[in-house]
């Protein structure tokens, strides 16, 4: 526990955690980063970032260094005064190394407050176009787990692998006896470079679900509409250009739109060569107000 530092050790009722980190869509960062600003979750300590990352050069404002900043790793708690209470625990960057290590640091915290589940979000990339409500993935540590999740509006996740540390998270969660459960948004193939709040809203959705919580989702159905019109102006503006420039673009939004099902165009893409192409006309619009 040297490298975590508590300001306050609070007694917690039935706590669970939300742990996430920066990723594709925002997905994670955003739905939790939302949840601490709904919650007024307040921070309760870090992790110090030394050992998890390193810097490649420093930045100079009139002439003077400025002072050094690491990716930072935080705490916080709500406490919801009936019910479970919630740890949240978010990332400003997935470690560049000893990333198993920091996930093990994450659930020495866990159990220090005897969270008895974790909860992590994700992306899941795929052919499903924006404006379409996206589907919820679902993983778990232990097939108790698996059962559980079927009561609920997510679509089992059967093989497959979690990249970064949402995977790595589960994974030291199980490892130490932990219930662990990953949601997994789906996510349009063409907007992993930017933020997706619609996505973000569907792993909330089924948290709230599942743990009780009462979220107010007004901000994000605006900030997904909006993000929704910036989109379909930038396919609106493919019709300016020639076909031979932008045909095959256009026929893959207009299938994209009228399909039933991601699964329908799977095969017929190449997804490096749809995202150049993609990236031409989309792409410059993503700022992310959570991250990358």
């Amino acid at each position: 526990m040297e490298a975590i530092t508590l300001y306050r050790e609070p007694k917690l009722k039935d706590p669970f955690m939300v742990a996430a980190w920066p990723g594709m869509g925002g997905v994670a960062i955003i739905a939790a980063q939302y949840l601490r600003e709904k919650l007024d979750a307040q921070e309760i300590g870090s992790i110090k970032p030394d050992d998890f990352f390193d810097l490649g050069g420093v930045f100079i404002e009139d002439n003077i260094v400025k002072d050094v900043e690491f990716p930072q790793s935080r705490f916080y708690i709500w406490e919801s005064g009936g019910g479970n209470d919630l740890i949240l625990f978010m990332g400003e960057a997935q470690p560049l190394i000893n990333g198993y290590r920091l996930a093990n640091l994450i659930i020495d915290v866990a159990q220090k407050f005897k969270v008895k589940r974790l909860y992590t979000f994700a992306a899941a990339p795929t052919h499903i176009y924006h404006t379409k409500r996206p589907k919820v993935l679902a993983v778990a540590t232990k097939p108790k787990l698996s059962k559980e999740l079927e009561r609920y509006d997510v679509t089992l996740l059967r093989q497959g692998s979690i990249t970064g540390l949402n995977g790595l998270l589960l994974g030291a969660a199980k490892e130490r006896n932990m219930d662990g459960i990953c949601l997994l948004s789906e996510l349009p193939i063409y907007t992993v470079q930017f933020s997706n709040p619609k996505s973000s809203k569907a792993v909330l959705q089924v948290l709230a679900q599942m743990t009780g919580l009462e979220i107010d989702m007004t901000d994000i159905d605006n900030w997904a509409r909006e993000r929704d019109a910036e989109i379909e102006e930038r396919i609106a503006q493919l019709r300016m250009f020639s076909e031979e420039e932008a045909g095959g673009l256009i026929d893959y939004f207009e299938r994209l739109a009228e399909q039933t099902s991601a699964e329908e165009m799977q095969q017929e893409y190449r997804t490096e060569d749809l995202l150049r192409e993609i990236e031409r006309f989309l792409k410059g619009k993503g700022e992310q107000k959570g991250g990358n």
